[in-house]
């Protein structure tokens, strides 16, 4: 036998001697958020991307071509539901034509799974309400236990899809959830102090975070969820904001700080940028990393 041929009977040996690398499960989520927690769950075995940013709004985003390719090539999605993406999810995935992650598939996770949701409406709505959403307020995610659902959920798809890597994933759930009570811990004490205390928001997307941490939203700046604000509505809560004893006036990153200003101009009571996402802002790179920043962000301007 030739040279050649010899040295090519060694690599092909050396080839099928060669442990088989499986490709990663690749995970694509509508928010950061989600993207950080699979990460924590799928430990190395996963490739996970967010279609939006931490600093978009995420009730609005684009429906780009280029999600739908992400889309194509998923083997898991997760989206946040409670209609939070009804706006751009459901054309993107349509797009998309991919059946392993269509509603009710093995690679379709919904976050909100075994959460319960406040502020679901008592009574029929519509439109006049604003942009309420009919299964409850939507941003469960500010509340770190229920990170820990969201968790679950998302380790129980990846198990669907990957059921090798099911020990893995329960490994690494179960860190997450030990570390989740750890911090919570810290951040509770770290809040303890303003229990009580009163804010005024933008948009209502913090019920579980404030109630998690023992605070109460008194007030809103915009009239009604999605509704931009009126003179009137203005007057309203320029009125409220020292009848009950309000210091701080909280705003995410994608409002303009135009009104969150003027009340601050009227009352004294201090603007806090506040932002709602993973990446949001410099040094959220993860989940932990959210709550720390929200934690220290809001007791300093509570003092």
């Amino acid at each position: 036998m030739r040279p050649i041929f010899l040295f090519a009977s060694f690599l092909l040996t050396l080839q099928i001697a060669r442990p088989v690398e499986a490709a990663p499960v690749n995970v694509v989520t509508t928010t950061e958020d989600l993207a950080a927690i699979a990460k924590e769950v799928g430990g190395e075995r996963v490739e996970v991307e967010s279609l939006a940013k931490g600093v978009q709004d995420p009730h609005f985003i684009e429906a780009k071509p280029s999600f739908m390719l992400k889309l194509s090539r998923a083997d898991l999605f997760v989206q946040v539901g409670l209609e939070l993406e009804q706006a751009w999810v459901g054309p993107l995935l349509l797009g998309g034509r991919n059946g392993k992650i269509q509603s009710g598939a093995p690679g379709f996770v919904d976050a909100s799974r075994g959460i319960t949701a406040l502020e679901v409406p008592a009574e029929p709505i519509d439109r006049s309400a604003g942009d309420v959403h009919l299964q409850g307020n939507p941003h469960i995610w500010l509340d770190p236990m229920n990170g820990k659902q969201i968790a679950r959920n998302i380790a129980e798809g990846l198990k669907r899809v990957d059921p090798k890597g099911a020990a893995e994933y329960d490994r690494n759930l179960a860190d997450f959830s030990t570390r989740i009570d750890a911090a919570l811990s810290r951040w509770q004490e770290r809040m303890k102090p303003f229990e009580g205390a009163k804010v005024i928001t933008y948009h209502n997307s913090w019920p579980y975070f404030l109630k998690r941490f023992g605070l109460v939203a008194a007030g809103y700046i915009e009239p009604k969820p999605g509704i931009p604000s009126s003179t009137s509505h203005m007057r309203e809560v320029i009125a409220l904001i020292p009848r009950e004893q309000v210091k701080v006036i909280l705003m995410e990153p994608y409002f303009s700080d135009q009104a969150p200003k003027f009340l601050a101009e009227k009352t004294g009571a201090k603007v806090v940028p506040l932002p709602p996402s993973v990446s949001a802002s410099a040094g959220i790179n993860d989940y932990f990393d959210l709550f720390d920043l929200l934690t220290n962000r809001l007791a300093e301007a509570l003092r």
